[in-house]
């Protein structure tokens, strides 16, 4: 007799706790800053729900959880960014960096 076993633990915002607090590392857009919760699942049912450790920046676009230290606050953020390779500012809407080709 075999059995199979479907299931796995994934995080799951729990509670808002400041809304558009940084932005994506992923995307660049808003990032609000949540308590998160860790999710139990069996054959993709909810089973068990417990309160995550820390908190964690969640993009509402992309889905992304991260830690607040990889985000700039919201107030340091401006329509320039900087390029964390060469340092110059480069303007928000490129991707790439014009002076050394980096990913921003």
């Amino acid at each position: 007799m075999f059995f199979f076993f479907i299931g796995g633990v994934s995080q799951e915002v729990g509670q808002v706790l400041k809304q558009q607090a940084g932005k994506c590392i992923n995307c660049r857009s808003p990032a609000d800053l949540v308590d998160t919760n860790n999710v139990l699942k069996l054959f993709f049912v909810p089973v068990y729900r417990w309160p995550g450790k820390q908190q964690l920046m969640h993009c509402n676009n992309c889905s992304l959880f991260f830690p607040p230290s990889f985000s700039p606050v919201s107030s340091e953020i401006s329509e320039n960014l900087r390029c964390r390779f060469c340092d110059r500012e480069v303007d928000s809407d490129f991707r790439f960096c014009p002076f050394c080709g980096s990913a921003l």
